[in-house]
């Protein structure tokens, strides 16, 4: 199935209509949106060709297809709350960098009595009531906590059906029920620029109320968020930094990496998934992103029955994110995985030191697997956690403080 659909990009890559419509249709047969793992995820990549096709309108008799065929349009459901933390914790895949993190987190806030968390994350805060209710028990008493978002983030999946300033509300008055103070801001920020707006407010912040001055920790949780940054060269956003280590030729990662250094964290967390999607040459896409999506498509099959709300919700999910892998060019293309190597690379030329996480986080994210289905497995990598499915790498997370 894989190389069918290699030789139907090439086809579509090269205006070779009659291939390509020779080929969908083979596939189209094989391929049954509610067959098993294989062919649901053969589909997906069906669905992203034909809308691929489509958009650049190389093949008329495809974009017909398209146009005609209500088996390409991606349903994707918008969550609310109780929708959402029910959803996540059908499997370790976001669970799994929540544990770490909140692990991590704990350990390097204490002594802290305000603790500023700067949340980047997919998921809209769903790590926070895990985060409040550990730290509501820390022995000390539990410090103060600022909790700062960026509320203009690409509308992708999973979505939530209230608004930012709603879910702080529910946030602050969930922190009161575990009598910890919390203080909600949203910044209008986007990953598109590199959060400039977002890093800016920190920045004048940190100058109004320098860190140390009332034993205040600043901690940037980055939640497979990072990677809807673009690579890109662009012009510096970061134009108010004076620092020569933010240069016009960075790419947007880059910059935002090393404006995060200038602020001098107290600790910045690193979950992202596993795998490479930056290639500009579809093919490339194509094989890595096939290599890749068949885990969400096969762990599905152990937790879900068919014809499961939730695993529509799942599966439209997984559907949108390999039809943006394949379908879109430019800055549409949002989802541009880079495996750990890359971002371990990155966060190191930016002048941060990896720690190890302690054998409490080990042993925390252990007793979470252990509530999921067997093929789910844990390894560790020099300092880092790698999350795995069948031996195959899924989710790192790591975990970086200023050199």
């Amino acid at each position: 199935m894989e190389q069918l659909l290699i030789h139907c990009a090439n086809a579509i890559e090269t205006n070779d209509a009659t291939l390509a419509q020779q080929i969908l249709w083979v596939l189209n047969n094989i391929a049954p949106p509610d067959g098993d793992s294989n062919q649901r995820l053969t589909c997906g990549f069906l669905r992203a060709l034909i809308s691929r096709a489509a958009r650049t309108g190389c093949c008329k008799m495809i974009t017909a297809m398209a146009n005609s065929t209500a088996n390409l349009t991606i349903n994707t459901h918008k969550f609310s709350v109780i929708e959402l933390a029910s959803f996540i914790d059908l499997t370790p895949w976001h669970r799994f960098g929540f544990s770490a993190a909140n692990a991590a987190i704990l350990e390097a806030i204490e002594g802290f009595s305000v603790v500023h968390i700067v949340d980047l994350s997919s998921t809209h805060c769903m790590q926070m009531p895990t985060l409040i209710d550990a730290i509501a028990n820390r022995p000390e008493g539990p410090p103060f906590i600022k909790l700062t978002v960026a509320g203009a983030t690409a509308d992708v999946p999973p979505m939530l059906d209230l608004s930012y300033d709603e879910l702080g509300s529910k946030l602050v008055n969930f922190a009161r029920s575990r009598n910890v103070g919390l203080e909600f801001r949203v910044i209008a920020s986007s990953s598109s620029d590199g959060f400039a707006s977002l890093i800016e407010q920190l920045r004048v912040q940190k100058i109004v109320f320098p860190e140390g001055s009332e034993g205040e920790a600043l901690v940037i949780n980055c939640h497979m968020m990072l990677h809807y940054t673009p690579e890109e060269v662009n012009p510096n956003p970061y134009n108010t930094f004076e620092s020569s280590s933010v240069t016009s030729s960075s790419s947007f990662r880059n910059m935002f990496l090393m404006a995060l250094r200038v602020l001098d964290p107290t600790l910045v967390v690193l979950i992202d998934e596993d795998a490479d999607f930056t290639s500009n040459n579809l093919i490339c896409r194509l094989r890595s992103a096939f290599n890749f999506m068949w885990i969400p498509y096969d762990t599905v099959d152990t937790f879900l029955q068919r014809g499961n709300k939730q695993r529509q919700w799942y599966e439209a999910d997984i559907s949108w994110k390999i039809e943006n892998v394949i379908a879109q060019e430019g800055l549409e293309r949002v989802e541009r995985l880079e495996p750990k190597t890359q971002w371990v690379q990155r966060m190191r030329n930016a002048r941060f030191r990896g720690i190890p996480f302690s054998e409490d986080a080990i042993s925390e994210v252990k007793s979470m697997l252990d509530e999921h289905a067997a093929g789910w497995g844990l390894k560790k990598e020099e300092e880092d956690l790698v999350l795995t499915w069948k031996g195959h790498n899924v989710v790192f997370a790591t975990a970086w403080v200023p050199c």
